[in-house]
């Protein structure tokens, strides 16, 4: 792939004035409209523009990506020479979004000849396409054979080339509708490979010895149940033991109960005796010498509870857990950012029509913020802590938040944010409104807010322009620490380096 008709472009004027017009591919449009960025952080290069505001972009790889100005992208070739080839011979592309290969030759020659029908009447193409392509290299290719490269090239899109506004965070909308397989397809589509080779008897170590591996596989297991899978069950639920506790581990333990074969509660005990987390996570489960009514009864609650056959039932913390677990991060990323994107909405909504928000998205929130801090991905870490916060009604809640708020804020390098944030927590200290936080003054809460002063407070030392805000933390820090019980200034760290006078 090359961007060799790119060069030609840009150094014939002639040409240029062509793919701007009638093909709108303008080389002197190449500023978008708002400040973009891949999700992924990769490359994004602008190289042309049209006259609706839209954008296209050169990837890291040289994939093509458009974004128009209503905040939809998609890639729409492997290299600027295959995008060139898709808008010259497609110069009505974007009434094509929805087309497929699976839409038949015949529908698809009827829809562009129809769309072609209404830009003659208006300008003309087909001299002009004749004389480009040529001047170009490009190959004459029918339109059917254009729908098929746009179609894969669109289905790329997601999760490596997703577009965000690079201010707010928000993705932009996939340009086209076509149907993505869900999150969990995607995601065990190794793990039902792997489950294959466990039933033919080949892998039976490699996959059981790989946590990422044996974990999918009994997921796999989970949602395609046979009654002859129960010895590599055993063997799974043995090794994932290793594992600690984990939702895997419990999930074997459930598979294995429910073949109800009272010889498998030795295994079972050895299992959940393995640690005190696993003696925990495997409680209630019958000792050695019940019956197997009884053990499968009690894998059956767990399994009615906890996991099931349908996978919609699972939260998509799981999905993007296991896709991590894969190496998929941008997929795990993807999910997380159109999640938090679904929030923020709501969260909008609800601002603008003066309601509060839905407390009810609290436990989501501290999820997704943990799963981004975990992917390294601190500005949607941020963004979803920021909605979190106003969520937490209750004193002590509320200084819970707003101590993490200015610890992820300061880490992120933005000071005058944590320095709000300081403002904050302090008002939740000394106007509570509840007694929630009666008691913070002799425990290590104190300690960790009076650390947090001083932590903020030292990172804004070098920066002449924020002197005065770090004087007046760490004079509200030596406030705080006046008020704590002796055990719990003892406890206090000092300041590693002191703010500027």
């Amino acid at each position: 792939m090359t961007d060799r008709a790119l060069q030609l472009l840009r150094q014939d004027t002639h040409l240029a004035e062509l793919a701007a017009f009638p093909f709108d591919f303008d080389l002197d449009r190449a500023d978008h409209v708002e400040p973009v960025r891949l999700a992924s952080g990769g490359p994004l290069r602008p190289i042309a523009g049209d006259d609706t505001g839209g954008t296209y972009f050169v990837c890291g790889d040289g994939s093509v990506l458009y974004a128009d100005s209503e905040r939809s992208a998609g890639i729409i070739g492997n290299s600027v020479d295959e995008a060139l080839e898709m808008l010259i011979g497609l110069p009505g592309w974007r009434d094509h979004l929805d087309l497929s290969p699976q839409d038949g030759e015949e529908r698809i020659l009827a829809r562009i000849a129809e769309t072609e029908e209404e830009i003659r009447e208006n300008y003309g193409i087909d001299a002009e396409r004749t004389e480009l392509r040529a001047a170009l290299g490009l190959p004459e290719r029918s339109p059917v054979e254009l729908i098929g490269m746009l179609y894969a090239a669109l289905l790329r899109t997601e999760p490596d080339f997703l577009l965000l506004n690079a201010e707010e965070g928000c993705a932009y909308k996939l340009l086209d509708r076509h149907p993505r397989p869900p999150l969990p397809e995607t995601v065990l589509a190794q793990g039902r490979a792997d489950l294959a080779l466990l039933r033919d008897g080949t892998a039976w170590d490699e996959v059981a010895r790989d946590r990422a591996r044996r974990a999918l596989a009994l997921r796999a297991a989970q949602y395609d149940r046979r009654d002859t899978d129960h010895t590599l069950l055993r063997h799974l639920l043995r090794h994932e033991a290793e594992a600690s506790m984990t939702d895997e581990l419990r999930l074997a333990a459930v598979l294995v109960g429910l073949h109800g074969l009272p010889e498998d509660l030795p295994l079972l005990y050895e299992v959940r005796e393995t640690t005190y987390d696993t003696w925990c996570g495997l409680g209630g489960m019958p000792e050695p010498g019940a019956g197997g009514e009884e053990l499968r009864e009690w894998a059956q609650g767990l399994d009615d509870s906890l996991f099931g056959t349908d996978h919609s039932d699972e939260p998509s913390s799981t999905w993007t857990g296991l896709a991590r677990e894969q190496g998929l991060d941008e997929l795990a990323r993807a999910t997380l950012i159109r999640a938090l994107d679904d929030i923020d909405f709501r969260a909008y909504l609800a601002a603008r029509d003066g309601r509060t928000p839905d407390s009810g998205d609290a436990l989501e929130l501290a999820e997704l913020a943990h799963e981004f801090e975990d992917l390294g991905d601190i500005f949607q870490a941020l963004r979803a802590h920021r909605l979190f916060v106003p969520l937490r009604t209750r004193a002590d809640e509320r200084v819970a938040a707003l101590l993490k708020l200015s610890r992820m804020e300061r880490e992120a390098g933005e000071l005058p944010a944590a320095f709000r944030a300081l403002h904050a927590l302090f008002d939740a200290l000394t106007r509570p409104g509840d007694d929630s936080v009666a008691h913070w003054r002799g425990t290590n809460l104190g300690a960790f807010v009076v650390e947090e002063h001083y932590a903020v407070a030292s990172a804004a030392s070098d920066d002449p322009a924020l002197a005065a805000q770090a004087r007046e933390v760490m004079a509200t820090a030596a406030t705080l620490l006046a008020e704590l019980s002796e055990a719990a200034r003892r406890a206090v760290r000092a300041p590693v380096t002191p703010p500027s006078s």
